[in-house]
């Protein structure tokens, strides 16, 4: 129990016992000497030694706080403030005093100096929840944080033991939620866990025997770390609900958050297997939210709604209330979802309907796999494997998957699989449609600066397609509007390239590609072509559509099932090859396509949007042209590959930075460049 005086800004924290005798020192040195001291129905004998502390006729009284901050109670206490002249604010109580104290500072301006007799934490937050009409609201700010608190363990000893457990869990409940929070950070993280863990270990001494100081200034300690959490980071989903449920249904507060906390973590838990983790080895049991449960009901604590007083025909409003109340949660929040939980709540049972969620064997599980993977000799695929488990495990966790639903998932991938052929890739056509194949392009190359972006190579890429001259139309005759192309291959330095390969493929008018017409015979609207010495590549096509991705198979039904349109912006495929330079495979967009904002694989870059042109006029090969025709004009810029002995020096510099040894450093350095 060693004394502690904690600045951060705002707010100045006294921690140890006896403190509250420092009050006065504490409104003087703030320069402040005429006090509204606010007080709850508990704390009369602990206000009176403050209002001692002070000389007669400078301390004003008001002793009616009350739960959930009702606005009501606010102008009466303002009242009394004015009519005393007061320049500063002293709480003493638990939430509901340190509440009002903060209603009436962020309407004054006054400073505060608050001493909790409860665990609740919110002294130490800049957050503020008022009720009127019967709806609680919230609100935050800097100039609601309280300027001084004052923790004295003393003032605790007398709180009931049924106020302790509850009050407690009220504390734990927020750095639960902080790890939770998509806010969380290493300040916040450290935090909450030592919190969590002092609440855990002290509560039940403090239980078995209320007057062990030490427990209860651990407690008081917990409570503390808890309250900064909160004031650090947005509350979700648990705080939400014990919002809704006291300020609309009078439910008391510290009690309503021992009972919802324990369900409120098993509906997060798939989707935070983390936090739960941390939770649960803080709290020293297997599993986070039915061992919450059971701690409270092992110490007498409140596990059910209806014990609260909330009628179970009120469910239903209270899920629609906090519904509709935004707010940040790691797993996604439903009307329907908040409904079960109250349900479970309010029925009192365990958490997740009776169903412990089994962090601690998924935990083993995944491990087990992981270490079965650790004897493979290369360690790229070993890091490949290991993420690959991990992310899937994961998956299968944060959506608690059924087997139902995994078995789909099996034979989902299975008829990808049959559906496949040498002229169509269901398999490609998945991985486009869920951008996974834009998001390996871009890794792959997108990292050379001033070079042509990359897009996806696309399903219906055929390799070896033959090679044609320059100028030829490779559109076999087919309907659509003739397309003249005129493209330059040119180096980062702009040096054009001759003889780079060129592969050109792209749908017809329709949207169909060559392999997907029965009728078609032989490579249509597909072509190699090699640049000339200015890096000029001349041929007719025709103008592409906006098409569908093929729909007749698993991908198809994957769309259908999400309500997504199928739609491909019409597009030209370029795969490049020059010596010297590394391969761009991309595509070019025209202007006029519908779907550039909403492309089914998501493959439109805003550099590849070109304007195909309509000239008019005579073609510039002299081609006889009935009717409009369109012309297409770019400049592809190809980055070098790297000067291999340059990657040799470089990464040799690098690699002795951090061996001792120099004859390792060329071996090392080629074992990473093998990689």
């Amino acid at each position: 129990m060693t004394n502690v005086v904690h600045q951060i800004d705002p707010a100045r924290v006294l921690f140890g016992p006896q403190s509250t005798d420092q009050v006065r020192d504490e409104v003087a040195r703030l320069e402040r000497s005429r006090v509204l001291l606010i007080t709850s129905p508990s704390a009369q004998e602990a206000a009176a030694r403050i209002e001692g502390q002070f000389p007669a006729g400078m301390v004003a009284r008001f002793d009616d706080a009350q739960p959930h901050t009702p606005v009501e109670i606010t102008e009466q206490a303002l009242t009394v403030l004015r009519a005393h002249a007061a320049d500063v604010i002293v709480a003493i109580g638990g939430g509901s005093a340190i509440g009002l104290a903060k209603a009436l500072a962020v309407r004054t301006g006054l400073d505060q100096v608050v001493l909790p007799t409860t665990y609740a934490g919110s002294e130490v937050t800049p957050v503020l929840g008022e009720t009127a009409d019967g709806v609680k609201t919230t609100r935050s700010g800097p100039e609601i944080r309280p300027e001084t608190v004052i923790y004295d363990v003393d003032l605790t000893l007398s709180m009931p033991i049924g106020l302790t457990v509850t009050s407690a869990v009220n504390a734990l409940a927020h750095a639960a939620e902080a790890l939770c929070s998509p806010q969380a950070n290493a300040v916040t993280d450290a935090l909450a866990v030592r919190a969590i863990a002092a609440i855990g270990h002290a509560l039940p001494m403090v239980v078995q025997d209320p007057e062990d100081r030490a427990a209860r200034s651990e407690l008081l300690e917990g409570a503390w770390l808890a309250g900064t959490c909160l004031g650090a980071v947005d509350m979700g989903l648990h705080h939400t609900l014990c919002h809704v449920l006291g300020g609309s249904f009078d439910l008391p507060h510290a009690a309503t958050h021992t009972v919802v906390l324990p369900h409120a973590l098993a509906y997060n838990a798939p989707a935070a297997p983390e936090a739960m983790r941390r939770i649960a080895e803080a709290l020293g049991v297997p599993d986070a939210p039915s061992g919450l449960h059971d701690l409270i009901s092992t110490l007498g604590g409140p596990t059910s709604l209806a014990a609260l007083g909330l009628p179970g025909s009120e469910l239903a409003h209270a899920a629609a209330l906090a519904a509709g109340t935004p707010h940040p949660n790691p797993r996604p929040v439903s009307e329907e979802g908040i409904r079960a939980l109250l349900t479970e709540a309010w029925q009192g049972g365990q958490p997740g309907g009776g169903r412990r969620w089994p962090g601690a064997e998924l935990r083993q599980l995944l491990a087990e796999v992981e270490r079965s993977f650790g004897n493979a000799p290369q360690a790229r695929l070993r890091t490949l494997l290991t993420s690959l488990v991990r992310h899937l495990h994961g998956y299968v966790a944060e959506n608690d998957l059924t087997s139902a639903e995994w078995m789909s998932a099996i034979d989902f991938l299975t008829r990808t699989g049959q559906m496949s052929s040498a002229t169509r890739q269901e398999f490609i056509l998945f991985s486009d449609s869920l951008g996974v194949s834009s998001a390996v392009d871009i890794l792959g190359n997108s990292r050379s600066t001033g070079t042509t972006p990359s897009a996806v190579l696309g399903p219906f890429y055929l390799e070896g397609p033959p090679e044609t001259p320059q100028g030829t139309d490779i559109g076999a005759g087919l309907d659509g509007v003739p397309l003249f192309t005129e493209v330059r291959v040119v180096s980062q330095t702009g040096e054009p390239l001759a003889d780079a390969v060129v592969d050109v493929w792209q749908s017809n008018k329709d949207g169909f590609y060559d392999v997907q017409l029965p009728e078609v015979e032989g490579p249509v609207l597909r072509a190699r072509f090699r640049t000339d010495d200015d890096g000029l590549l001349r041929y007719w096509s025709i103008l592409p559509a906006d098409y569908p991705i093929p729909s007749d198979g698993p991908v198809g039904e994957m769309l259908a099932a999400a309500n997504r349109h199928a739609y491909r912006a019409a597009h030209v495929h370029f795969l490049i090859n020059a010596v010297g330079h590394q391969q761009l495979i991309t595509q070019l967009f025209p202007t006029s396509s519908k779907y550039l904002d909403s492309d089914a694989v998501f493959g439109v870059k805003q550099p590849l949007i070109v304007e195909f042109t309509n000239p008019g006029g005579p073609t510039p090969d002299g081609r006889k042209v009935t009717g409009e025709w369109r012309r297409l004009d770019y400049t592809f810029t190809l980055a070098r590959i790297p000067d291999p002995a340059r990657l040799f020096d470089d990464a040799f510099v690098d690699v002795m930075e951090i061996v001792e040894d120099v004859d390792q450093a060329p071996d090392i350095v080629g074992r990473v460049l093998d990689v």
